[in-house]
């Protein structure tokens, strides 16, 4: 578990930022009317920051050191 968590913590701690960062768009941005369907619902909006944030944790990941001896 300890090997998972160091190996995925980038995507991990970007996904939680991504969650929080899609349930606060959507309660302070979000969609008026009612018509947008990612935007209209918390539960349709923030898994998507979460993606997205896992995303993005994944590009800003550090490279593997190899040894090629």
């Amino acid at each position: 578990m300890k090997n998972f968590l160091n190996k995925y913590k980038f995507q991990i701690i970007g996904g939680a930022i991504g969650l929080l960062g899609g349930y606060l768009y959507w309660r302070y941005v979000g969609c008026v009317s009612g018509t947008c369907p990612i935007k209209a619902n918390w539960y349709t909006m923030a898994p998507y920051g979460m993606l997205f944030g896992i995303l993005l944790g994944g590009l800003i990941k550090p490279k593997e050191k190899r040894d090629d001896a």
